[in-house]
């Protein structure tokens, strides 16, 4: 409005094809919208915005110039919170007859979720408030902050944010989470997250999506789709701070408990080995003993065994022995026959003999000359008879 007023153009349409079918104008003065204006808004939560639906209360006015209009009295909040109740009890069926309502809820906030993926505007108040929450944690934790700015008031809202969502869905692999969280003042215009649009982006995000846009009347229904929902921006970054101590405690629960069974397993160990180094002297003891009797029976299997085969052998030999002995004895026999024959041969084949019977040897060079074609003219031989020798030249 201009000068504190507040000029409406009022619109029917038919409510199947949202065709105008009756326009007008309505105007309400300053002295009035003051009052109207605070109450309309504390009790709908939204500002007065193109596309409301609302119940005024009027009176005819004819000007001169500007010609009839109507002026505005007072105007009924309860039927706009009416309306937008319809409105968003007809977006919530349509998300569960899509079968999308509760896909965000099925998500799981990572473990260490510290990659924070931001729609707020860059401006705001509350998108400074929720970086400082993160950063001076009592832990010391760290967390990774990107902003996508967004409009979070009037009417651009919708295609906005939606327009952020689809900047961050082309990196999620870089992201944890998304917050969406807005600066709120007494009174804030949620009209634009309680839209079909918007509400079906967020349920069907691979990224779980937290909703701190600051508002304290009945949620809306980017609150009721997303994986969680928190008042104000601080509270957003409160909620992500929680999360990672208690995965910070939890994992130096587990550390801790490692450390506790690593040192009892460590003592139950030394125990079994203090045990056990007491027994191995009584164990090597009786060790010892039953080894030492086993190798004495050993020993006396072994030496019986050897007297065994050493008797066995003796006797196998006297046996041998008394074999052996008359076939030697026959052998012997029959060799010293055989040598006595060969000894009469012999000797009836000795020279001395035949000297005797009066028989010669003729020898050349010491040896026997059994042919006279042996000799030539000029040598020597030897005579040999019985008794005494001749040497002869031949000629």
């Amino acid at each position: 409005g201009y000068g504190g007023h507040c000029y409406m153009e009022l619109i029917e349409k038919e409510e199947r094809s949202s065709t105008p079918i009756a326009k007008a104008h309505a105007a309400c003065w300053r002295n009035r919208w003051i009052s109207i204006r605070p109450q309309f808004e504390q009790v709908t939560g939204q500002r007065l915005h193109a596309g409301m639906k609302v119940l005024l209360k009027v009176h005819a006015q004819f000007h001169e110039n500007y010609g009839f209009s109507w002026i505005v009295d007072d105007i009924d909040p309860n039927y706009t919170m009416g309306d937008m109740a319809r409105k968003r009890q007809e977006i919530i069926r349509t998300l569960k007859e899509e079968g999308v309502f509760d896909l965000q809820k099925e998500l799981a906030l990572p473990m260490f979720c510290q990659r924070i993926a931001v729609v707020s505007s860059a401006t705001a108040a509350g998108y400074g408030d929720f970086c400082n929450q993160l950063a001076g944690n009592d832990y010391g934790l760290q967390f990774k902050t990107g902003l996508f700015a967004a409009t979070m008031q009037g009417e651009g809202v919708e295609q906005s944010v939606i327009a952020a969502l689809n900047r961050i869905d082309a990196e999620y692999e870089d992201w944890d989470c998304v917050v969406i969280i807005r600066g709120g003042g007494a009174t804030s215009d949620l009209s634009g997250f309680d839209t079909l649009a918007l509400a079906e982006n967020v349920a069907n995000f691979p990224l779980p999506i937290i909703t701190g846009i600051g508002h304290e009347r009945d949620e809306s229904v980017l609150d009721m789709i997303s994986f969680r929902k928190v008042k104000t921006p601080t509270a957003a970054a409160a909620f992500l701070v929680q999360h990672l101590t208690d995965v910070y405690v939890r994992v130096m629960e587990a550390q801790e408990t490692i450390v506790q069974n690593v040192k009892h397993r460590l003592q139950v160990e030394k125990m079994r080995l203090d045990r056990l180094n007491k027994s191995i002297p009584v164990q090597f003891s009786l060790v010892k003993t039953r080894q030492g009797a086993y190798i004495d029976r050993l020993m006396n299997r072994l030496s019986q065994q050897v007297l065994s085969k050493v008797a066995d052998a003796q006797r196998k030999l006297e046996i041998l022995s008394q074999n052996v002995q008359p076939v030697l004895e026959r052998k012997m026999m029959s060799e010293s026959h055989r040598l006595q024959m060969l000894e009469q041969r012999i000797r009836s084949q000795d020279p001395e003999l035949l000297l005797k019977r009066g028989y010669s040897i003729t020898l050349k060079n010491g040896k026997s000359i059994r042919s006279a074609s042996l000799l030539t003219s000029g040598d020597v031989i030897i005579t040999r008879f019985a008794e005494g020798t001749v040497k002869s030249k031949v000629e």
